[in-house]
């Protein structure tokens, strides 16, 4: 895998996370969510950091060698999700 990929496998990388959190952080008959919120939080981050980081590589690859769909899509697709990931994890966090 190259630098070039990378955004086509964070935007994956990204929705499967994002089932994960999402079904993961609903809340039980207990009152308790069906993963531990040290779970969620962490793969909230690190799928914001993957997310972030494709999008950035894709905006990269667009300024540097012109405009392409397919990386367009994967970069807006990728700066969605990671504001979606920072979203839960500050939704997640305790105070």
């Amino acid at each position: 895998m190259n630098k070039y990929n990378f955004p086509y496998v964070a935007l994956a990388m990204g929705l499967v996370f994002l089932l994960a959190v999402t079904f993961g952080g609903q809340l039980g008959e207990n009152g308790l969510t069906r993963l531990p919120l040290l779970t969620l939080l962490v793969v909230s981050e690190f799928a914001f950091f993957i997310c972030a980081i494709g999008g950035y590589l894709s905006l990269r690859r667009l300024t540097d060698l012109g405009y392409s769909m397919p990386h367009a899509v994967a970069g807006v697709g990728c700066v969605i999700l990671a504001v979606q990931f920072l979203m839960l994890g500050i939704e997640f966090w305790p105070l």
